[in-house]
């Protein structure tokens, strides 16, 4: 379980289920989790049959200690999760008006002492009215609790209702609860709101029935993400006596603006009632909607298809580029038609890739899932079967055994329909191995992608494929660029042989990967890599089998057994080396008590003394705390499947320049690990509209956002940026 950092702005955007503890109004009162106390009250002990009452979430904090609003720019809300009999509905939380909370440079909207948080409960109709039938509601309570530190915070809750043919207040919360929803934040007729925007600054206005006579105590909680919560929200009254509020949009809010949303507080009050809060909301059309969009469609598209091109470049790529080559060699001197068709197949097959990848990555989004690009390498079964596939297609290429028309289309497979179904696999196996790369320009088009509609979706990420594939559309087009390559001839079957040592270098990167995915021993026992890689052994052993036994002049018996065998042995080493996690493990992990460390004690990337960087765990919000503290810090999301994320740490942290400017302004080094899935991480990345690793940041005392470095890295690019601040 990872460790909770020491911040109070902390954004821990899914964790891990928490222990919980049960109690029932009848049966003891609050729960206390930690720093918080968390009851479920009622505004009626005996309710009537179809007639709604309210239910009101109690949250008790320990002196200085906070919880979150329904909107924060660094915490989460709390949430309820019910589980109530049958006849029962409940209502979303209604949010009564929040604390503000500075930190630094930091403002959030959070609730501290003790809070009511109701929730309206409606029985049905058809429920029994006898007196004295007793209901049990139940819900799950989850939140973030902060002073210095945040932990996240949880308790199993219940209160016993009855029914009744008339209704019974609580003798204890009908009057508290009351109160509580007497003054919830609401739409007040007679006030009319206005906004504009311009140049990213929001100008709202507020006309009121009476005159406003002071600003003092004036303050706006948008409830959409769309203001940015640390920038100063100045407040004035105007001449016609109504209030003008300006403020800033923040960097991550989504463009053009639909609505703004929120509440307006007052310390005086608003109305005869004093209301600390109401609600204002301005409508499509009053924003003025004449906005810079973050970024045109044609400048993604361009940034796409370049991106789709340098991959070619990328590590990722290698196996299937040289193999590619051969086929284009041995196409020299054949029919232009035949060769425009290969082209033509394996751009489809890419075509066809892409649009599937992101059609899964766009469910599993709309599911509740937080993905990003190369999600599918997060995932330690799909490496290991992408291991078992290179070590198979490696031994292939060496002549361990044959398969009649290679599946790559080399050889004179390339000149018949066979062939033409090798280039379509090339282009799926070139999109494959390709998605855990992110080249130069692919990471920005990625992370704008998610931003548009799906169908701008889909056409950009077809940019990304005809990038990918549009060296071999061009050989395929103009084949007289053919006869700049060799000749075909014997030499091929040594360059394809040759080729096989890429793809066994791909299988042991494959094998570093499960070796981080899966190196807690609690989940997949003490062998957890140790089975896989001996199943790769098997799996040789099933291909030596296949092409021992299965040759063309071998007895069609003896060819069938060799068949069988080959089957069987794969399938053990499949079977044996799946990776399997223990599912009563990581629900242990999971449940376990979350604690928390603290910015103290973590140490400078380098030393006058050292040259291995020491990396520290990246946790939300710790760059941010570390930064308002003093220190320049550097943050790396990367992961073991990004070959572009490995090559950027070799090039610039071997550099002795980068290792004394480190040492001598004590810069300290985050490493976001994303080689599995990681929410946070996921969440971070798309705040910096970044859908794919690598992603580098630094971070410094007084600026308000982070220099984002380019996806490729140079000692130059990281001093020039140190240089700079």
């Amino acid at each position: 379980m990872r460790s909770i950092p020491t911040l109070t702005r902390l954004v821990v955007l899914t964790l891990g289920c928490l222990l919980f503890a049960s109690t029932a109004l009848h049966a003891g009162g609050p729960v206390r989790d930690k720093q918080v106390e968390a009851e479920l009250v009622s505004t009626v002990a005996t309710f009537v049959p179809g007639q709604p009452f309210t239910v009101a979430l109690r949250l008790k904090h320990d002196a200085h200690w906070h919880t979150y609003w329904k909107s924060s720019a660094t915490g989460y809300a709390t949430n309820l999760t019910w589980e109530l009999p049958e006849g029962f509905t409940a209502g979303p939380i209604q949010w009564p008006v929040p604390v503000i909370h500075k930190l630094d440079t930091i403002i959030d909207f959070v609730f501290e002492d003790e809070v009511l948080l109701p929730v309206t409960i409606t029985p049905a109709a058809s429920l029994s009215k006898d007196k004295g039938k007793t209901y049990t509601l139940k819900a799950k309570a989850e939140w973030l609790m902060c002073d210095k530190v945040c932990v996240p915070g949880g308790a199993e809750l219940s209160l016993d209702v009855s029914s009744g043919a008339t209704e019974q207040p609580h003798p204890t919360w009908a009057a508290p609860v009351a109160s509580a929803l007497a003054q919830l934040p609401k739409a007040v007729a007679g006030y009319r709101t206005e906004a504009v925007l311009k140049d990213k600054a929001i100008t709202l206005t507020v006309t009121g029935p009476t005159a406003f006579t002071s600003a003092d105590g004036i303050y706006f909680f948008s409830d959409n993400g769309l203001i940015a919560p640390e920038e100063k929200q100045t407040v004035a009254v105007n001449a016609a006596g109504a209030l003008v509020l300006k403020f800033t949009v923040a960097d991550d809010a989504t463009l053009p603006i639909s609505e703004i949303t929120g509440v307006l507080k007052s310390s005086a009050g608003f109305g005869a009632t004093h209301l600390p809060g109401i609600e204002i909301k301005a409508a499509t059309g009053v924003v003025n909607v004449a906005l810079p969009p973050a970024k045109s469609l044609l400048a993604i598209l361009g940034l796409a298809f370049v991106g789709g091109l340098i991959l070619n470049l990328m590590p990722c790529v290698f196996p299937v580029l040289g193999i590619k080559i051969t086929g284009f060699v041995n196409q020299a001197g054949e029919e232009r038609s035949k060769i425009v068709m290969h082209g033509l197949a394996f751009t489809t097959g890419v075509l066809l890739s892409f649009w599937t990848l992101v059609g899964v990555l766009l469910v599993l989004k709309a599911a509740g899932d937080k993905v990003g690009w190369g999600y599918q390498m997060q995932n330690p079964g799909f490496v290991f079967l992408m291991a078992v596939f290179f070590l198979l297609f490696g031994l292939n290429m060496s002549g361990l055994f044959e398969i009649g028309q290679s599946a790559v289309g080399v050889g004179s497979g390339l000149q018949s329909k066979s062939g033409l179904g090798g280039s379509f696999f090339s282009g799926i196996l070139a999109t494959i191995v390709a998605t855990p790369c992110s080249a130069p320009f692919l990471g920005t088009a990625l992370g704008a992608a998610f931003t548009r509609s799906i169908p701008e979706i889909f056409i950009i990420f077809t940019f990304i494929g005809i990038g990918l594939s549009s060296p071999y559309l061009t050989l395929s087009a103009f084949p007289s660029l053919i006869k700049y390559l060799p000749r075909p001839g014997a030499w091929m079957e040594t360059f394809k042989q040759s080729m096989s040592f890429l793809l066994y270098g791909t299988v042991a990167y494959l094998a570093w990967v499960l070796a981080a995915q899966l190196s807690d021993d609690r989940v997949y026992g003490n062998f957890g890599l140790l089975k896989p890689l001996l199943a790769m052994v098997l799996v040789a052993m099933a291909a030596w089998i296949y092409g021992r036994w299965t040759a063309y002049h071998l007895p069609t018996s003896t060819k069938a057994k060799g068949m069988i065998a080959a089957g069987a042995v794969l399938l053990l080493a499949l079977y044996m080396g799946f990776p399997k996690a223990d599912a009563e493990a990581v629900k242990r992990i999971n449940e376990a008590p979350v604690g928390a460390t603290g910015t103290a004690g973590l140490r400078p990337a380098f030393t006058a003394d050292s040259t291995t960087i020491n990396w520290e765990h990246w946790e939300p919000g710790l760059a941010e705390t570390l930064a308002a503290e003093g220190h320049i810090v550097y943050v790396d999301f990367t992961a073991r499947w990004c070959a572009t994320c490995q090559a950027n740490k070799a090039a610039v942290f071997s550099s002795s320049k980068i290792q004394k400017a480190f040492s001598d302004r004590k810069i300290i080094a985050l490493k976001g690990d994303w080689t599995s899935q990681d929410p946070r991480i996921t969440a971070a990345l798309a705040k910096f509209e970044k859908a794919a690793v690598p992603l580098n940041l630094i971070y410094a005392p007084g600026k308000a956002q982070p220099i984002i470095l380019p996806e490729a890295l140079t000692p130059g690019i990281v001093l020039d940026a140190l240089d700079g601040l």
